[in-house]
């Protein structure tokens, strides 16, 4: 199967030669037809499968063959994305489909400055990427209008609800026209996802191209045991005696990301961090510098998860395990992409055992655990597996206590003080007295 069998015109095969695209994945082989005859579509493939140009690519076509020239401030179809770094990387493959399309396209997102977006508006955009709060920001202030709107994409939905965008969700619901076309993707699929496609799509095609929240069999995972305090320590050494060359860490507060930046530098490691505290500049230049190598070790939080596109990452460390499951599956998604194979290590503490139970149930598999000579752990982390248990290791049954021996003696009627006699009605405990001198008494 080529592109031009999936019936996409001259400009847009051109371009994806040019990508090096020569054969279509399975999402892409499923959606693109799809998306093209005109179809609500709800599809669940796994990260790194292909899935932007899925919709991108057949919406691409649908803008150019059809529909009237966009108008001030208005968008003809609408891209929404859960994270800053999500709808720029979105929008970059979304402008390299387009390169030989007379379509014009644009990202907004939070975190920098509305005027210019506002600005970039007035004369309207073909395909607007936007996440949910600035979006609505730009049409409470009349800045966008959705009247023209004919295709709404929700891409990793369901990382939208996780980051509690719900209400926000609702309310552009209410701003779109009624007759559109709605495709939702997403890596991994929710009863709450489902209830969302139920409000938001029209009878929609389901596909799904791999198992539900199974994570990629192009990545090797498997666990280190270890306590949470030589936790950083474990880090360093792993990656000296692995010779690691680029790994993008995950860890699960902002405070961490920044001790283990601290730390790595101090050790005169290259090393760079992201979270939601840092200016969006800022967490750019740090990841155009990990996708140059100029950085050695990118340290994020999971607001990168899903927004970051490396080609040929070989590994990704859980520094801290995810606290919703789910995230697990985006975070090693960033290896092991288009083919190639990867490595996910987690580094597990005893706080975490329900975490990885959590994992293990939901990826269906049971992680292989390596134990690291010099960092066995003292809180040992107990055995768990793909049925969501955490096995419990059996209590050893106590020793009976031996006769005679040490401890208090009982001798004969003889007791301490303070003790018990065996169970004799007749015996009651007396005291030690002491020994008086009972040789012969001097006369006076």
């Amino acid at each position: 199967m080529t592109f031009a069998t999936l019936g996409l015109i001259e400009p847009l095969q051109r371009a994806l030669e040019t990508l090096g695209y020569q054969t279509p994945t399975p999402v892409q082989a499923q959606a693109i037809p799809a998306v093209l005859a005109g179809c609500d579509l709800m599809a669940a493939a796994q990260t790194g499968t292909g899935k932007t140009a899925a919709f991108a690519v057949p919406l691409l076509q649908l803008l150019t063959m059809e529909g009237p020239k966009v108008a001030a401030n208005s968008a003809r179809a609408l891209i929404l994305c859960p994270t800053r770094e999500l709808a720029e990387q979105v929008h970059a493959s979304v402008a390299e489909y387009a390169q030989h399309l007379p379509l014009t396209t644009y990202a907004v997102y939070g975190g920098v400055s509305i005027n210019p977006q506002m600005m970039k508006l007035r004369k309207g955009v073909d395909v607007l990427v936007a996440t949910p709060g600035r979006l609505i920001d730009l049409f409470r202030q009349n800045a966008l209008k959705l009247n023209q709107l004919q295709t709404l994409v929700l891409d990793e939905a369901d990382r939208m609800l996780d980051l509690g965008f719900s209400e926000e969700l609702a309310n552009i619901y209410r701003m779109l026209p009624k007759k559109r076309q709605t495709l939702l993707f997403s890596a991994t699929f929710s009863d709450e996802i489902r209830t969302l496609a139920g409000q938001m799509l029209n009878d929609p095609l389901s596909i799904e191209v791999s198992p539900r929240n199974v994570a990629a069999n192009t990545v090797k995972q498997w666990v280190v045991p270890v306590d949470k305090k030589r936790k950083p320590e474990l880090f360093v050494h792993l990656m000296r005696k692995g010779r690691w060359k680029q790994v993008l860490v995950f860890a699960k507060t902002r405070n961490g990301v920044d001790a283990l930046v601290d730390k790595l530098q101090g050790l005169g490691i290259n090393a760079d961090g992201i979270h939601g505290d840092k200016p969006q500049a800022t967490r750019q230049r740090a990841l155009d510098r990990f996708k140059s190598s100029d950085v050695q070790i990118l340290v994020a939080t999971d607001v990168a998860a899903r927004g970051l596109d490396i080609e040929d990452l070989p590994l990704v460390v859980n520094f801290d395990l995810p606290i919703v499951a789910e995230d697990y599956i985006h975070r090693i998604g960033r290896t092991g992409r288009a083919g190639n194979t990867g490595e996910a290590i987690s580094l597990v503490c005893a706080d975490e055992v329900n975490m990885l139970s959590a994992i293990e149930m939901l990826t269906r598999q049971t992680l292989t655990r390596h134990m690291e000579q010099d960092f066995e752990p003292e809180h040992r982390v107990p055995d768990t597996d793909a049925s969501g248990q955490v096995v419990k290791k059996p209590k050893k049954p106590k020793k009976p206590k031996a006769s005679g021996g040490g401890g208090k003696r009982n001798l004969g009627k003889w007791v301490d003080s303070g003790e018990v006699a065996p169970a004799e009605p007749s015996i009651k405990p007396v005291r030690k007295v002491p020994v008086f001198n009972t040789g012969p008494r001097k006369k006076k």
